[in-house]
């Protein structure tokens, strides 16, 4: 179908405004303006029961991890499920403010303890440097359940594009790697595949969207040496093995050039043994789910995720 009429819209404001291409500024200039952008369109910022932020040792110095906790009075008593919420932004850009809105909507609608992890971000730190922090992060929350007040026997991991890329690439370290044991795996129009040359990368080349060279863009921040691109934890799909991973839901846009391998590897999991409900959202780019302010898909896109981890995580 064609692009969406609310997601038309946007880019035609995008085209009336001038807006540059993110990967045509500097890496600076691009984290202000992405993060400005999602602020502007992510909606009502729900309130939660408490928020708080502190530091834990990670692998290349303080890590800092946000949690978000339900009102006491919507929950049942006793530790409950968690969240780990990987925020997108291509290993680049993004930070802890980027997922602000969707793990408030989550912690809100699934009835957990919502996770954040602050990990670092390319071309500092390349691969696979955010991998570690995750799986540090991980293993952190896991190995203090009590504390946190979380069931360690109820932890799923989320995230959406290079965070569905890190999530993707958690539950892999986790069950190579002596844990943590994850219940599901929400993947939100994850990268898959380094170098992909899907029919999906070859097609979606507009300026005024998430394209081909947005992609090449993040991946060249990422990679320190393209070589890397072959390894399983930057490249899923390219895993030998993806028997024995946590049941997983896949959610893509139709108009977005990572559409193909988010398919492909919901597949791969599938032929694998995964259980896998995979859901494409006609006529929406990638972004959308971060979009819930301003696109009617984004909104029901979180709160058909919110079902699927309620469900996984109950």
């Amino acid at each position: 179908m064609p692009l969406h009429p609310q997601a038309e819209a946007l880019r035609k404001q995008r085209s009336a405004a001038g807006t540059p291409p993110l990967y045509s500024l500097t890496t600076a200039q691009a984290r202000a303006a992405d993060l400005a952008d999602i602020r502007a369109s992510a909606g009502h910022v729900e309130p939660v029961g408490a928020v708080e932020e502190f530091t834990v040792p990670g692998p290349g110095g303080p890590l800092t991890l946000r949690v978000y906790r339900p009102a006491a009075d919507t929950v049942p008593d006793g530790p409950l499920p968690a969240v780990l919420y990987l925020f997108g932004g291509g290993w680049t850009l993004g930070s802890l403010d980027t997922g602000d809105a969707i793990c408030r909507r989550l912690t809100n609608s699934v009835g957990c303890v919502t996770v954040a992890v602050g990990y670092r971000l390319a071309p500092e730190h390349p691969f696979p440097a955010a991998v570690h922090d995750v799986a540090a992060a991980a293993r952190r929350i896991a190995g203090h359940a009590a504390e946190l007040g979380i069931d360690p026997g109820r932890l799923a991991v989320a995230g959406d594009s290079a965070g569905g890329n890190l999530a993707a690439a958690l539950t892999l370290f986790a069950r190579d790697r002596g844990g943590p044991a994850l219940r599901h795996q929400l993947l939100i129009y994850p990268n898959t595949d380094c170098g992909a040359d899907t029919a999906s990368m070859r097609e979606h080349d507009d300026p005024l969207l998430f394209n081909r060279r947005s992609v090449a863009w993040y991946w060249s921040h990422y990679l320190a040496d393209p070589a890397d691109g072959a390894d399983p934890l930057a490249s899923p799909l390219r895993a030998d093995d993806l028997s024995g991973l946590p049941p997983a839901t896949v959610i893509t846009a139709e108009y977005d050039p990572l559409r193909d391998e988010g398919e492909l590897y919901a597949e791969a999991l599938r032929a694998a043994g995964v259980p896998v409900q995979a859901r494409r959202y006609a006529g929406m780019p990638h972004g959308f789910f971060a979009m819930a302010g301003v696109l009617d898909d984004g909104r029901e896109a979180q709160e058909y995720a919110a079902r699927r981890l309620r469900e996984a995580l109950r």
